[in-house]
């Protein structure tokens, strides 16, 4: 089975994970909760930030993970907006535009997750005010529990990921010609073979403290929209962004 095949990935990183990474403040180390920061994430984000596709881009999105706030703060200070969304998507989606936080105080704020959505900070958006505004993200960045050269992913065992590139891409915010980037320890980075779902995201580029890797040969970028039926119980009603695409969706 296809969760039994994740679950022993996750198992055999999550040991030499727990050798290198900070603990969250809510869920300690435990891995299946949150992406964890790591030592050596600061030279990762530098890494990142020489890659053409970093600066090139005028709109990230970056997820809500404890290893990309430096990243956040980063995109911020290069004059990029910042695509994000709160933990578990359950307050949607949310942008942080430079032009908008100027000082060097709220831009460290707006880059955190307990106080990016303080007022004059981060803007909700909902789907349909992402169409309106004509946003287009061009770099999807994100961590993850573990990859492999291939650039195969595997999170926390939730799909938060794969869930925020289908809604996006539904509303045309993503293409597939989106370059997508894994932020993680070496540790982390397998020579095993995994193998995705129809619904994962693969990424083209694996970012780590020692290295910059560029995925080989085609990238799987999912076209699949929402897999309703393959949603986790209690998905639908916690996202608010979900619910809206479904009621677009059944419209048509």
């Amino acid at each position: 089975m296809a969760t039994d095949h994740k679950d022993s990935i996750r198992q055999l990183v999550w040991p030499r994970l727990r050798e290198v990474a900070f603990p969250d403040s809510r869920f300690h180390f435990d891995f299946s909760s949150f992406i964890a920061d790591f030592h050596g994430s600061d030279a990762a984000i530098e890494r990142l930030a020489s890659l053409l596709c970093y600066t090139h881009a005028k709109v990230v999105f970056i997820t809500p993970d404890n290893c990309l706030e430096l990243l956040r703060l980063r995109a911020l200070q290069d004059g990029k907006k910042v695509l994000v969304t709160t933990y578990a998507i359950r307050r949607g989606f949310w942008l942080l535009d430079p032009a908008i936080i100027t000082t060097a105080e709220d831009r460290k704020l707006a880059s955190l997750l307990d106080t990016m959505e303080k007022p004059g900070l981060g803007r909700h958006l909902t789907l349909a005010e992402m169409q309106q505004l004509d946003l287009r993200v061009d770099l999807m960045v994100t961590g993850t529990g573990a990859i492999n050269q291939a650039g195969i992913r595997f999170g926390k065992g939730h799909g938060f990921f794969d869930l925020e590139w289908a809604m996006l891409s539904s509303i045309h915010v993503v293409n597939s010609s989106v370059p997508c980037v894994a932020v993680v320890h070496d540790c982390q980075v397998l020579d095993e073979e995994l193998r995705p779902e129809v619904f994962d995201t693969v990424c083209d580029h694996i970012i780590t403290p020692t290295q910059a890797l560029e995925v080989q040969g085609s990238v799987h970028k999912p076209d699949c929209g929402i897999l309703w039926g393959k949603l986790q119980p209690g998905m639908l009603e916690d996202i608010p962004p979900l619910q809206e695409l479904q009621k677009v969706q059944e419209k048509c």
